[in-house]
């Protein structure tokens, strides 16, 4: 089976093609390195390009008989969406229609779409789950909905099968520490954390403390990344065995607060940093928490990593990426 992976040479992109070529797959990573790198791509062929390039793309799909493709390509910094919206409608919405038109061109029908739990906005109940309301609060969640919304068209119009994933909170590293998180700049919980662990920052804040929750810090829903890529991989195989269109969430189901995550990466280090409490975010809900009963039960997913498990291999990564000059 030959399998394209735009967006391979990222984060969650490249434990999915890793987890793939050890499953005997041959992958092609179509990436533009604009926020990947290329030392990340050493799982299968890597072609460098941009998915809103047309004729590259359809001249690489006419040269291979890719069986499948996987996006991993969006902007997804939420603040920068809400600063530059353009950016992100281009390259979340129209690149991504570019993308599927040149599948549709190539007669490739199967599609797995990295989307996000943002498209629910501020959730009407928790735990979430696929059928909660979905009113996205910014551009970036919105970009995430559209496209969803578009595969349903295709889907009926065109026979044309998608899997969707709403990630929760990704976090964790490879356990072989041969890749992990790299965002530059970072704006996730855990790896802000460890830099604070190593000195790289002067200490790591705490946005509210007064939230109804059991501790006064928001809560989350983290999952591991190479849960991510199982599931990934999980439904790939069910689009390959002729199943139809989806959506799925992607979540362990347990809920974590800042302050807990804070105190497990203390524990997990063993060392001191400095924490600051400081004002409430804008459009931070209290709680966060998927229900991915249905990846249970369709995929015969479920998660494997606990939260110590995710800081653990975060941290070895975190070390690693400190010595590292990556390309």
């Amino acid at each position: 089976m030959n399998i394209l992976v735009a967006g391979g040479a990222g984060y969650i992109g490249s434990h999915v093609c890793k987890l793939l070529d050890k499953k005997g797959y041959n992958v092609t990573v179509f990436d533009n390195l604009s926020r990947g790198y290329r030392d990340f791509a050493r799982w299968g062929e890597f072609v460098q390009g941009d998915i809103a390039d047309f004729s590259k793309l359809d001249n690489l799909m006419q040269e291979r008989n890719f069986d499948a493709v996987m996006h991993f390509c969006a902007f997804i910094e939420v603040g920068e969406s809400v600063t530059d919206p353009e950016k992100y409608y281009s390259n979340n919405l129209k690149n991504t229609i570019t993308l599927l038109s040149a599948m549709r061109k190539n007669n490739i029908d199967k599609f797995i779409f990295s989307s996000t739990a943002a498209v629910y906005g501020m959730p009407e109940s928790v735990p979430i789950d696929e059928e909660c309301g979905k009113a996205p609060i910014n551009p970036y969640g919105r970009t995430k909905w559209m496209v969803e919304r578009i595969l349903d068209d295709y889907s009926e119009a065109y026979g044309f099968k998608s899997i969707r994933f709403r990630y929760f909170n990704a976090a964790g590293a490879d356990t072989d520490c041969e890749i992990g998180e790299a965002h530059n700049p970072e704006s996730h919980l855990i790896p802000l954390i460890l830099d604070a662990v190593i000195g790289k920052r002067d200490s790591i804040k705490i946005f509210g403390t007064d939230y109804d929750t059991p501790d006064g810090t928001c809560i989350r829903d983290y999952i591991h990344v190479e849960d991510l890529a199982e599931a990934h991989y999980a439904g790939l195989l069910k689009l390959l065995e002729g199943g139809k269109t989806d959506v799925f969430n992607l979540g362990c189901g347990t809920g974590y607060s800042v302050r807990e995550v804070i105190d497990t990466v203390g524990r997990v280090t063993g060392r001191d940093f400095k924490v600051e409490e400081t004002s409430r975010r804008p459009g931070d809900p209290s709680r966060l928490i998927a229900s991915s009963d249905r990846a249970k039960i369709s995929l015969n997913w479920k998660p494997k990593h606990s939260l110590d498990d995710m800081i653990e291999t975060a941290w070895r990564w975190h070390q690693k990426l400190n010595n590292l000059k990556l390309k």
